[in-house]
């Protein structure tokens, strides 16, 4: 045997093919991972009046739909209106009706949600006004709870509240409370680790995108604001990384698109409905979702997509 068909012979042997059944036509396929559930992803539509956004949201929810293979449930990681901070309470009332009268007539699918931060309204900066804008966004999107799971036969879905007020009583940074994280670390321990996770928040636990929202380079240095990215990637990263279902984490907030893969967790941010807040696309980002494919075997796809 000459050298050459020697190395052919062991690399078609190390693939699990032999030259006799290369010979014979046989080949060997894999079989890919059954398709168990389809997400539609939606963040940041930031809907307000007269400047066309619920039609645009209108055209959002119609084009998830039409889709070939239809979602089975749509996610929702917050900033539902424009602005809800330090508005009248009637200015985000018109706000929050306009949201649910379109969702309402022009989505059939399923949906679970959070908080963003421009869905809290408060006047003031009190701690008062804060969790009861809170909370008011919450009933506006039937949230009985602030996170919570929602569990499927096969796969686990963790929707995290991730917008704070900061200690010294000012606006939001991103981060959990302590009885947030007890919870999460309860409810990773308690899911079964065969069962494939998900989880969700407004604000990215990790990403790239926020280096490039803006001019971010101060004295030779980046500087990342609090209210970008979760001051507490580090604790979050390290107990996803105890919990290896822990697959994919998406979230929305910055209006673009990235994918950080970091200690076997895909970290998602999906862009924003709005765009540009309603003018465009945010630097490269057009308005748009994402469809997100979850495999039995643990793996998926998130792929952004323009609706118009």
């Amino acid at each position: 045997m000459q050298r050459r068909d020697l190395l052919r012979q062991l690399a078609l042997s190390a693939g699990g093919l032999s030259l006799s059944q290369m010979a014979q036509g046989h080949t060997l396929t894999a079989t890919p991972p059954k398709r168990v559930l389809r997400v539609a992803h939606i963040t940041d539509v930031h809907v307000q009046p007269l400047i066309g956004a619920a039609k645009g949201f209108e055209n959002c929810l119609h084009h998830i739909q039409s889709l070939e293979v239809k979602p089975d449930l749509i996610i929702n990681s917050g900033d539902c209106v424009m602005d809800a901070h330090k508005r009248k309470p009637h200015n985000a009332d018109k706000q929050w009706k306009l949201f649910n009268d379109v969702l309402k007539s022009e989505n059939s699918l399923p949906i679970i949600s959070c908080v963003g931060n421009h869905d809290i309204c408060c006047e003031g900066d009190s701690s008062k006004t804060f969790e009861d804008g809170k909370k008011w966004a919450m009933d506006e999107m039937s949230i009985g709870q602030r996170y919570y799971s929602h569990d499927t036969p096969d796969w686990n879905f963790i929707m995290l509240d991730s917008v704070q007020r900061k200690k010294d009583g000012s606006w939001y940074t991103a981060h959990l409370d302590e009885e947030q994280f007890d919870w999460l670390k309860d409810q990773l321990n308690n899911t079964p680790s065969y069962k494939p996770t998900m989880i969700i928040s407004h604000i990215p636990i990790l990403a790239a995108c926020v280096f490039f929202d803006g001019n971010n380079i101060k004295d030779e240095k980046w500087e990342v604001p609090g209210s970008w990215m979760h001051t507490d990637s580090k604790r979050l990263s390290e107990l996803f990384h105890q919990h290896k279902n822990v697959k994919l984490a998406v979230s929305g907030h910055i209006h673009l698109t990235d994918r950080v893969d970091y200690n076997g967790v895909s970290y998602c941010c999906n862009g924003a409905v709005s765009g540009k807040w309603w003018f465009g696309k945010y630097q490269h980002t057009e308005a748009g979702y994402a469809v997100i494919d979850l495999y039995e075997d643990g793996s998926f796809s998130n792929n952004y997509v323009s609706y118009k």
